[in-house]
């Protein structure tokens, strides 16, 4: 885990390249950098060197550094959190990044002096600009919450407005880090009444399912600061976070109660409930796993150690009715260390994470039979189809394994919608054109594993099964006390009828076998647990590339 960093070695990181601009000359072959600033052995400083422009513009420069606030520094460092000019720094590959609109202010110049607001108010609270993370260019939108709250001031909206284009244009990645409250209303340099016509929401709504996009909420994020950060594809949260679309004032302000910051939307809240995706210590953590994220999207790598696949065999029991953790299937196939799973506490029963198998990049969707059995509940179906949305609006193949007996059914199941829920598996995997292949470990039964498969165990480039594969229009015992309930009923000896059911079920169960399944084509093979990743592979590399795209691929990605 990457630790905190100190105020002046964050800044001197963020304006690296900033101060390449008016560094002078570099020294003649021979002399020593530890020599004179320019000028060779006579020691003459360089043409132009002592001009005052080029010195109100080091002055200028030197208040956006964090030195020259050392008591808003330590405040923040206090609470153990970092600086928004620490976190650029370290999400940026050192001396990337440049800033774009850091010389701007709060527009307050009526209320308070020009000299105050340049040394209290730098880049009005927003830090904006492109680095480079992981080798590849970012964009990078990052509030500051010592300035003012981290509130949205005019001329931060502007800058937002310029980031953003530049993002569309350029289709960067980008990176929010969304700390603060919402709306500033003690900007009073501008002529605004409601200001109601600023295109910041509007011009980040557009770059979804153009661009992948990380917000990461540390601390309070209220309001439109919310609201920016619902609009990424993925959300990161550390411990101390509180999101809520409206703070305090708001809500005391509209009669409803008076609430402190940490009553509204706290990290427990926010993960149950699935607007947090990843959940988080702190800062440092939180840009690591940004970093992470985001190498997903930047292409393949040269390969990736891959754990003993034999293991795979022994992890679903023999016991058809013993539940196991299918976890150790994702991480038994993907590369070693390279799971990242996504909503983890919401809509359990689907797990959804980002992977990479021999390198490349993968989304995996999987029932978890521990939850339910493996149905399908109304959450992990909003859950799975999301996911869907977002690996092929960034063109990632999808790996589905089905263990499931179904959606989930009862009086209660429907009071959840679960009608028009459930059916956006259908709905979504049908607007995908990524590859998909699904993989059955054990359940394959109903709606629910034709949902697991694209809609129908033909629509997936290959439809493969484990030997412990079992299939059916519904679950076996089900199905055999539906079909046969007057047969069995006619047997009047309990022990008797018993022993009946189980002659059926047995028989059921020889019959939706996996290899009785490939044996009449409706799968394409049985395969080895060990022979798995190879298959998934060897199916997803026999895809051609996606073209390249220059435009959105899908209208965007739903928030929810």
């Amino acid at each position: 885990m990457v630790g905190p960093m100190n105020a002046s070695n964050a800044s001197n990181a963020s304006n690296a390249s900033q101060a390449t601009a008016v560094a002078p000359e570099a020294p003649e072959h021979g002399a020593s950098p530890d020599g004179p600033v320019a000028g060779g052995a006579t020691g003459e400083a360089a043409p132009g060197e002592g001009r005052a422009d080029l010195r109100e513009l080091r002055r200028r420069r030197s208040l956006l550094d964090d030195a020259a606030r050392p008591d808003a520094v330590a405040k923040r460092h206090g609470r153990g959190q970092r600086t928004a000019r620490e976190n650029v720094a370290d999400l940026c590959d050192d001396g990337t990044f440049e800033e774009y609109g850091g010389f701007a202010f709060a527009a307050q110049e009526s209320r308070r002096d020009r000299d105050d607001l340049q040394a209290n108010t730098p880049a009005d609270g927003l830090i904006t600009g492109i680095g480079r993370v992981n080798g590849g260019p970012c964009a990078v939108v990052a509030y500051d919450y010592t300035v003012l709250a981290g509130t949205q001031g005019q001329r931060n909206h502007a800058k937002k407005d310029r980031i953003f284009e530049l993002i569309e244009r350029m289709r960067l990645p980008v990176v929010l880090f969304a700390e603060g409250g919402g709306g500033r209303p003690g900007d009073t340099d501008m002529p605004v009444i409601a200001g109601l016509d600023t295109r910041a929401f509007e011009h980040f709504a557009r770059l979804s399912g153009l661009v992948p996009s990380v917000g990461i909420a540390v601390g309070r994020v209220f309001a439109g600061n919310a609201a920016l950060l619902g609009c990424c594809d993925t959300v990161i949260a550390t411990a101390d976070s509180n999101i809520g679309m409206g703070g305090p004032a708001m809500i005391e302000g509209g009669g409803l109660g008076t609430f402190t910051p940490e009553d509204i939307g706290p990290i427990g809240t926010q993960v149950a409930n699935g607007v947090v995706d990843i959940a988080v210590a702190d800062e440092a953590e939180a840009v690591a796993v940004a970093k992470q994220y985001l190498s997903y999207f930047q292409g393949p790598l040269e390969g990736g150690a891959a754990p003993d696949q034999g293991a795979l065999r022994a992890i679903v029991p023999e016991q058809r009715k013993r539940v196991y953790e299918v976890r150790r299937v994702i991480a038994g196939l993907a590369d070693e260390g390279s799971v990242l799973e996504l909503r983890a506490a919401y809509g359990t029963g689907i797990i959804t994470a980002l992977v990479r198998l021999d390198g490349l990049a993968v989304g995996v969707i999987a029932n978890d039979p521990a939850v339910l059995g493996g149905a399908i509940d109304a959450p992990a179906a909003d859950k799975a189809a999301r996911f869907l949305q977002l690996c092929d609006g960034h063109d990632l193949p999808v790996l589905s394994l089905c263990d499931t007996p179904g959606f989930l059914v009862g009086p209660e199941a429907e009071e959840t919608a679960q009608v028009r829920r459930f059916s956006r598996l259908f709905i979504t995997a049908q607007s995908m054109t990524v590859p998909l292949v699904t993989v059955v470990l054990r359940k394959g039964y109903g709606l629910g594993a034709q949902a697991m498969a694209g809609g129908s165990f033909r629509s997936p480039l290959a439809t493969l099964s484990w030997p412990t594969g079992e299939f059916g229009g519904m679950g076996l015992e089900g199905a055999v006390r539906l079909g046969f309930r007057r047969e069995l009923e006619a047997i009047e000896d309990p022990d008797e009828r018993q022993a009946a059911f189980d002659s059926m079920v047995e028989a059921a169960y020889r019959h939706g076998q996996a290899l009785n399944m490939a044996a009449h084509l409706e799968i394409d093979d049985v395969i080895d647990p060990a022979e798995t990743r190879g298959r998934v592979l060897h199916a997803f590399r026999s895809v051609p590339p996606p073209p390249v795209r220059t435009g959105r691929k899908r209208p965007g990605i739903d928030p929810w």
